[in-house]
């Protein structure tokens, strides 16, 4: 001790306190210490920010004189402002004790401790001691006790409240509330305390309203938002307002389950958590009390709109990884913008959703309850919505894998074992729908099957699943023709309406299928009243639904079916009319994906076609439009590819379209649409190649924005895709951005004076140009007819009728060559190829016979002119140029073959014939490099012997004035090949070659290592190319499952930017190419003194050759050579 107590100067240090609860569970803005030293004086230290352990540091200190009172009282408060205080807040704790027990614990620290609140004794740390002198008191002057109404009130109100929450009687909340009513009322609006008097009355009737002891939730939160509005941002009680107006709407969402609530207090978190720093008692007790928020936001109903789908993302955000809620967050997200892409059709929501729900499956492994259900959203994501949208099978496998991988989590007993076996059911029959294995419709009846026995009558999903196996059988009935399935599906979807609601958000689907089923089954039973009630059922249903849904494409569908079948029946040109109608709007349906569209506009054309409807036309341009941006939206080649040749019959478009332009007299739009149908995969990848120099002129920042995406779009489009699906949709997502941004530029160019047509499918008289330096004969074999349009250097294009051959002509004629020239290469040189010859003489007279009279008669064409020959379809499995009547005159000369009438040529499209044309500004010195790989290695096939001795032969006839290289044996690799390719402007190929049936694109030329693909070719842009020699079996050889996509070798290397191709049709004999080989040479580079080369020479050079050869090569070997370009 330190002597008496009077008359001494002591410095206190209020350091910290701990255990601070708050014995009305009010939540505070801060706690703070006061300390009495009698009545009229009293120090208060800082109000400090209660920590989330309920501890305070202060380090506040005070200089007291002992002479006013033997004592002092300490308390501690809580403080409901964080500043400005009305009132004195609420008593944690209180003490009195003497100066001398102050003093009694020297210089050291020491705690004090006071009675317990909620079960715990609050405590103060403290340092007390007697300086010399009490004039300093550390700039601190003792605050003396403030006394007023407000004040008073204030205190009352706050003492009566903890006892109402100790008690629970409720005469102390209306004391309470009494106390602090009162202050409201003396309080001006426009008084700083205005807030704290709402918000002390608004807290004392939400903890009233929480016991059920008032009723009157409403006034209270407009009291807390008018306080919230008092203490707007960086105000230092905005903060504490943010969380009880948030926590007063909980509480009405939790007693009134008032959905825009939990949505408001969910933004008003948002906004609290960043202003609430970690550690304190506040983010502790708003993250606590968020948790409930951001459940009651996932049990919320799906809102596709704007606004609940920001609400969906900010719940997300709030679920930090690692947070037990993030996988429901991130599912009620995906399910919300799943929901607006069945409103909207825009594919960026879909694959954002497929992006979240990937990640909520990957939180949830095996054992999680909800994994079975993630699983079921991801599958139907990627099964029914983008399957159905892009047509991408690789979707449709992964949602049958997911199914399956539900229903073993979904075991016998399971409540939803019913819906895991519908959901895998129709998954396996839309896959049969696509490729036909009877497994799949046969696993997908049984799974309905077994689903109905687990939905008896009055189950409630019993209505659904009977209408799902109506819908297999119904499925399996059209591929199989099984009459019983049928007659099951009809009698399954009629017990399914009966028992199903009419506002049943699937029963417009059940009839629509009803409807479909009884028109089927009109086909075998005549009956008119099949018909009728399918009309009857499809008007109820198209009443219900919006025109704007998705599912009103199904509805223009069957209506169409409908419409046709009654045509069919009655002859009713009002119907067919119908019909049209109908289908045109389904294929033009905006929330549709590409497929559903296309598959519209084809059964728009068939019925056209059919019919005789003058809409055929316009039916067919929607098809190549609709075609052209389905297969845009692939970012790989082989992609595209796949989705070109997904829809059944689509591969005769081009042809059956021309046909159709022919028959309506409009010869320049059957060259239109022949170009614009055919060779869609080449110019595509054109587009990203396309020369800016006129548009550089015009537009420089346009110019350069669009080289800038051709680049990366032309980066983005990769071989093959990622065998991570979930890489795979963030690449894919990455490439539609991509591709939008493109689009809008190319729009942006057509905005521009004389860009119009920029990059749009070229008109007659651009595709005219291929003409200048000698006619194009298109020749065109479709289902409706065989003809041939010649494009002549001036003036209009002449329709050619094959009036003798038929396609099923052409296809016979197609199998006939090949096995003739099968048989023919068994042969002895020597001999005879009769069947060749009659072959021959079928193309000379029924096909080129009447294009020569035109050329010779009409347009007065020269011998010995170029012309170029486009064959389509069937066409191009024809040696058109080696057609030969094999006759001879009575003055014993030959009747003339059409090569010795004319310098014949081919191209893949009129398009690729004008490009290759186009000259390049910079001109560069010819460079030549022979590439031979006679000895390719175990398993890549035999031995090439005369290689060598070919590679040695070109180079002796190459002028010395151009750079001549040679690459063979060891140094003939992919890449070695690759770089010679785009170091040269001449290049010679000796190997072996194959064209991949299978996959056009993995066609290659076998080199020392590994192939070199014509994927490796198209990649690869060589603007200075000339020629070149593909000395190689299969090298112009087309894809047989894309006959009017011209996807081989030499159209590869043209592609890529060689002008002038030799390539083959069939296997090569090595050891007499070269006779041709050298032949063509010799007359390449005539007089080969003078060293010019001239890669237009070519066409002429390989005519000469197969001509002086005739003697040394048997006539399917110089057959084989045809010239590609110009």
């Amino acid at each position: 001790m330190s002597g008496s107590s009077e008359n001494r100067c002591i410095r206190l240090e209020v350091i910290s306190g701990k255990n601070l609860k708050v014995p009305s569970w009010r939540e505070p803005a801060g706690i703070y210490v006061p300390i009495n030293v009698d009545s009229q004086r009293r120090w208060k230290s800082a109000i400090g920010v209660l920590s989330s352990e309920e501890s305070v540091v202060w380090g506040d200190t005070v200089t007291l004189s002992s002479d006013a009172s033997p004592v002092l009282s300490v308390e501690i408060r809580a403080s409901y402002e964080a500043d400005r205080m009305l009132g004195s807040g609420e008593v944690i704790g209180k003490l009195q004790m003497s100066w001398d027990e102050l003093l009694n614990h020297g210089d050291e620290p020491f705690d004090m401790s006071f009675p317990p609140v909620r079960g715990v004794h609050p405590s103060l740390t403290l340092k007390a001691a007697v300086v010399q002198a009490c004039d300093d008191q550390d700039g601190v002057l003792p605050n003396s006790l403030v006394d007023c109404e407000m004040t008073r009130r204030t205190d009352a109100g706050h003492a009566q409240f903890a006892e109402y929450v100790a008690s629970e009687t409720v005469s102390h909340l209306n004391a309470a509330v009494e106390n602090f009513q009162l202050v409201l009322d003396q309080c001006p609006a426009s008084q700083p305390d205005y807030a704290a008097a709402l918000t002390n009355l608004a807290w004392a009737r939400l903890v009233g309203y929480i016991q059920n002891h008032l009723q009157d939730i409403d006034t209270t939160i407009s009291l807390f938002r008018n306080a919230l509005a008092l203490r707007p941002q960086r105000h230092p009680d905005h903060p504490l307002s943010l969380y009880i107006l948030a926590l007063a709407l909980s509480w009405r969402h939790i007693k009134k389950s008032t959905a825009a609530d939990i949505r408001e207090a969910a933004q008003l978190y948002h906004e609290l958590l960043p202003l609430c720093p970690g550690g304190t008692y506040l983010r502790s007790i708003a993250t606590g009390k968020f948790d409930y928020v951001i459940g009651g936001c996932n049990n919320l109903p799906t809102d596709a709109s704007d606004d609940g789908i920001y609400l969906r993302r900010f719940v997300l955000k709030l679920c930090h990884v690692g947070h037990h809620h993030r996988p429901r967050a991130l599912n009620e997200l995906s399910m919300a913008l799943v929901s607006r892409f069945t409103q909207n059709g825009n594919i960026d929501d879909l694959g954002e959703s497929i992006q979240f729900l990937r990640e909520a499956v990957s939180l949830c492994p095996e054992g999680h309850t909800d994994r079975d259900g993630l699983l079921t959203n991801l599958a139907v994501s990627l099964g029914i919505h983008r399957f159905r949208h892009q047509d991408n099978p690789i979707d449709l496998d992964e949602a049958i894998s997911l199914h399956e991988e539900a229903l073993r989590l979904r075991p016998v007993g399971h409540e939803f074992r019913d819906t895991s076996l519908d959901n895998l059911g129709s998954a396996l029959a839309t896959r049969f729908i696509k490729r036909g294995a009877r497994d799949d419709i046969t696993r997908a009846i049984n799974h309905y099957r077994e689903a109905l026995t687990l939905c008896p009558p009055g189950h409630p999903r019993r209505d659904t699943t009977l209408s799902n196996l109506a819908f297999a059988l119904k499925t399996r009935y059209k591929k199989l023709d099984v009459s019983e399935d049928l007659n099951e599906a009809i009698d399954l979807y009629r017990e399914s309406l009966r028992i199903m609601r009419l506002d049943h958000p699937q029963r417009h689907e059940t009839l629509f299928h009803l409807s479909s089923a009884l028109c089927s089954h009109f086909k075998h039973t005549r009956k008119k009243e099949d018909v009728k009630e399918a009309m009857d059922i499809l008007r109820k249903s198209v009443e219900a639904v919006p025109s704007l849904r998705p599912d009103m494409y199904y509805c223009y569908w069957w209506k169409t079916e409908t419409y046709l079948t009654s045509y069919r029946m009655q002859l009713n040109p009002a119907d067919l009319s119908l019909a049209i109608k109908n289908i045109r709007l389904a294929s033009r349906h905006p929330t549709r994906g590409f497929p559903d569209r296309i598959r519209a506009a084809l059964k728009w054309l068939a019925a056209a076609e059919s019919h005789q409807h003058d809409s055929a036309l316009e039916a067919y341009q929607v098809c190549f439009e609709l075609f052209d941006n389905h297969v845009m939206t692939r970012s790989s080649i082989i992609a595209r590819r796949e989705a070109a040749t997904a829809f059944r019959h689509a591969q005769s478009l081009p042809v059956d379209a021309a046909s159709c332009a022919i028959r309506h007299g409009n010869l320049p739009r059957a060259v239109e649409l022949m170009e614009q149908g055919r060779g869609q995969q080449w110019s595509l990848v054109s587009r990203l190649r396309t020369p800016l120099e006129d548009l550089e002129s015009t537009s420089p920042e346009l110019a350069r924005k669009v080289s800038e995406l051709n680049k990366c779009l032309a980066g983005a489009q990769g071989s093959a895709g990622s065998t991570d699906r979930a890489a795979a949709d963030l690449a894919a997502t990455k490439y539609r951005g991509l591709t939008m941004q493109w689009e809008s530029a190319v729009a942006d160019i057509r905005n521009l004076q004389g860009f119009s047509r920029f990059l749009l499918p070229p008109a007659y008289d651009d595709l005219h140009a291929a003409a200048r330096h000698g006619p194009v004969i298109i020749l065109i074999a479709s289902q409706y007819s065989c003809s041939a349009i010649v494009v002549p250097t001036s003036g209009e294009p002449h329709h050619v009728p094959l009036r003798s051959i038929s396609l099923a002509d052409m296809m016979i004629l197609k199998d006939r060559f090949t096995r003739a020239i099968r048989h023919a290469s068994r042969m002895n040189p020597k001999e005879t190829r009769t069947d060749l010859i009659v072959l021959l003489r079928i193309v000379w007279e029924e096909i080129m016979l009447p294009i020569v009279n035109v050329l010779e008669n009409v347009l007065k064409v020269k011998r010995r002119s170029r012309i170029w020959l486009c064959p389509t379809a069937a066409f191009t499995s024809i040696p058109l140029h080696a057609a030969n009547p094999f006759l001879t005159k009575a003055d014993h000369s030959k009747e003339p073959c059409l090569e010795d009438l004319y310098i014949c040529s081919y191209t893949p499209t009129l398009s690729a014939l004008v490009r290759s044309r186009q000259t390049t500004k910079k001109r560069v010195d010819p460079s030549f490099v022979a590439i031979g790989q006679g000895q390719p290695g175990a398993g890549k096939g035999k031995a090439l012997l005369a290689v060598d001795s070919e590679l040695e032969l070109v180079r002796e006839l190459v002028p010395a004035t151009a750079s001549r290289t040679t690459i063979s044996g060891d140094a003939a690799t992919r890449a070695g090949a690759l770089e010679a390719l785009e170091a040269n402007t001449w290049v010679h190929l000796a190997c072996h070659g194959k064209q991949d049936s299978d996959q056009p694109y993995h066609s290659h030329f076998v080199m020392r290592d590994e192939h070199l693909t014509l994927l490796d070719i198209m990649e690869r842009d060589v603007p200075h190319a000339e020629f070149a020699f593909l000395s190689a079996c299969h090298t112009a050889v087309g894809d047989k499952k894309t006959p009017d996509e011209v996807i081989h070798l030499a159209a590869g290397l043209q592609f890529s930017g060689f002008k002038s191709v030799v390539g083959t049709l069939w296997e090569v004999d090595d050891s007499v190419a070269k006779h041709v080989v050298e032949a063509f040479y010799k007359y390449m580079f005539r007089p080969k003194e003078e060293g010019v080369m001239d890669c237009t020479k070519a066409a002429w050079a390989l005519n000469c050759a197969t001509h002086a050869v005739k003697t040394k090569v048997p006539l399917e070997q110089r057959m084989v050579f045809v010239h590609i370009g110009v």
